[in-house]
């Protein structure tokens, strides 16, 4: 019975994937690859790149100091400098998401993600030829250029797939930069290995590779249609959308399209976009804010990027021989996107609250299994194995939702108006959470020892509860249903500071979300004299 179960529920994905994928064009593929390729997938490349050659780089730290002041650096003061190098990526991507608002609003969704192509070029020129002009700095500031990419298209790709993509494929195309992610840090552990470029000779080549996917995603992207949303709601261009929308649907309504997307426009039409201090302040979207924030501080604080960051340290710390910890390395790799793919091809089916309290709550519990493991393993040598599957569980939890579920939810709770501003503050809380980590996990782990990953344990744990009361299902709803969701939670009581029925009208004309039926009537009547 349990296989004839097991083979329905097959079947059942199937049917269902066929269905929601008749909708699926060549074009928005296309796009989704693209944006994918030369941009979420350099954040997944460079969050992994640093970690085998390591050694190389701290070796070259080192003799830099000593041919420019006669004296290496003490192991504090080395560790100090390679942590600067791994985080400052980090810092770059801080400054990066608080710059999407602007340059979404300027230049639209696909034109930010073509102009910031830069950035890749420079960055990467930057780490290529610093061991041959003697200069760490150039390293660091490399590493920094490449993070302010990464921080821009971290936000800019799943805005820019969110709005294209029809409703019911909205989640399918919103993972599709998660997987990339995944696919980057692979690359990364694949491209490190001893036999390829992890030789000492070859760091520089292996940090700089980031230009190639950037360079094809440069030439082909531009020939594809902005977002239709963008050109509609934002930039009054019928006419545009209207090809925009000819170009990412196969066969579907596009008057009934345009008509939605109207439907928002005229619920903003008093409001423009907003900034993020405006949004802050909106009590009608304070629970969309509260979500926002906490599934992004928890995407980072889960511990993820400590493990990627640190992934060889750790797997020595679990006692793997040191010729085998490498070819490890690379197993967690293809775990990430076997695990990527089951979340991307499911989340239409499940919906988006299953995948994300789903891999939190086993990040958690193999974060606690993490510290059990290192702490039995000196009385029971096969937790040293126990540890490796925990960390294995870890990366498999967080590609199949967390990685890319809230970039995703970022987009779908809010409307046009204020999607920059929430993707802003979203970004730049992941990236502080994210410098936090990488800097901080290699004194925490020398201070706390195996007990460090209880932090990342209780962090799962509660964003995996704050999601369950707190978020709805998003699942096959328009921008404008999904904020009528929230409608009742943020519902600001008639009487509150109100003195006069219009001031009433006005402000649930700016209510996000909150223009109903019923509440124009009611200002119709109440104007009456």
């Amino acid at each position: 019975q349990f296989t004839v179960h097991i083979f329905s529920e097959i079947i059942s994905l199937y049917l269902f994937l066929s269905l929601s994928l008749q909708h699926l064009t060549s074009s928005l593929l296309a796009v989704a690859f693209l944006t994918s390729f030369g941009s979420s997938m350099l954040y997944g490349y460079n969050l992994a790149v640093v970690n085998s050659p390591a050694v190389y780089i701290k070796d070259f730290y080192n003799r830099t100091s000593v041919s420019r002041n006669g004296t290496g650096l003490d192991g504090e003061a080395l560790t100090l400098m390679y942590s600067l190098t791994v985080s400052v990526f980090a810092i770059g991507g801080l400054l990066g998401s608080l710059m999407v608002g602007m340059l979404v609003t300027r230049f639209g969704r696909k034109g930010t993600v073509v102009n910031s192509t830069v950035l890749v070029f420079i960055a990467g020129s930057l780490m290529g030829f610093s061991r041959i002009c003697g200069s760490p700095e150039m390293v660091i500031f490399g590493r920094f250029v490449t993070g302010i990419h990464s921080g821009i298209s971290l936000s800019v790709v799943p805005m820019y797939l969110g709005e294209i993509a029809p409703k019911n494929l909205r989640g399918f195309l919103g993972l599709v930069p998660s997987l990339f992610i995944c696919a980057g840090v692979f690359s990364a552990q694949i491209l490190g290995l001893h036999e390829i470029l992890g030789k000492e000779d070859h760091w520089p080549l292996f940090l700089s590779l980031v230009v190639i996917p950037t360079f094809i995603q440069l030439m082909l992207l531009p020939w594809f249609p902005e977002s239709p949303r963008y050109l509609l709601i934002e930039k009054h261009n019928v006419h545009a959308t209207i090809i925009a929308l000819k170009w990412y649907r196969a066969k579907c309504n596009i008057q009934s399209e345009i008509e939605e997307m109207q439907e928002e426009q005229r619920s903003l039409s008093s409001v423009e976009t907003v900034s993020v201090w405006r949004l802050i302040l909106d009590p009608l979207v304070r629970w969309q804010l509260l979500s926002v924030v906490v599934i992004n501080i928890g995407m980072q604080l889960s511990g993820i990027d400590a493990l990627w960051f640190y992934t060889n340290d750790i797997f020595r710390n679990a006692g793997i021989p040191e010729p085998e910890i490498q070819y490890t390395t690379v197993g967690t790799g293809a775990i990430e996107i076997i695990a990527g793919l089951i979340g991307c091809f499911t989340i239409e089916k499940l919906g988006r609250r299953p995948l994300i309290i789903g891999g939190f709550l086993v990040m958690g519990f193999c974060c606690a299994g993490i510290t059990l493991s290192l702490v039995l393993q000196v009385h029971l040598p096969f937790m040293r194995y126990v540890s490796v599957g925990c960390v294995v569980g870890i990366i498999a939890g967080f590609c199949i939702g967390p990685a890319g579920v809230p970039f995703l939810i970022t987009a779908e709770l809010f409307k046009q108006s204020h999607r920059p501003a929430a993707y802003t503050v979203g970004g730049s809380l992941n990236w502080i959470s994210n410098f936090t980590v990488g800097f901080v996990f290699p004194f925490l782990q020398m201070s706390a020892g195996s007990y460090c990953y209880l932090v990342f344990c209780c962090v799962c744990l509660a964003v995996a509860a704050f999601v369950f009361f707190v978020i709805p299902e998003t699942k096959n709803k328009t921008f404008v249903e999904i904020s009528q969701m929230f409608a009742s939670k943020e519902a600001v009581p008639e009487t509150q500071g109100l003195g006069h029925p219009d001031q009433l009208k006005l402000r649930k004309m700016n209510g996000y979300g909150t223009l109903e039926n019923g509440s124009l009537e009611f200002d119709s009547s109440s104007s009456v004299p």
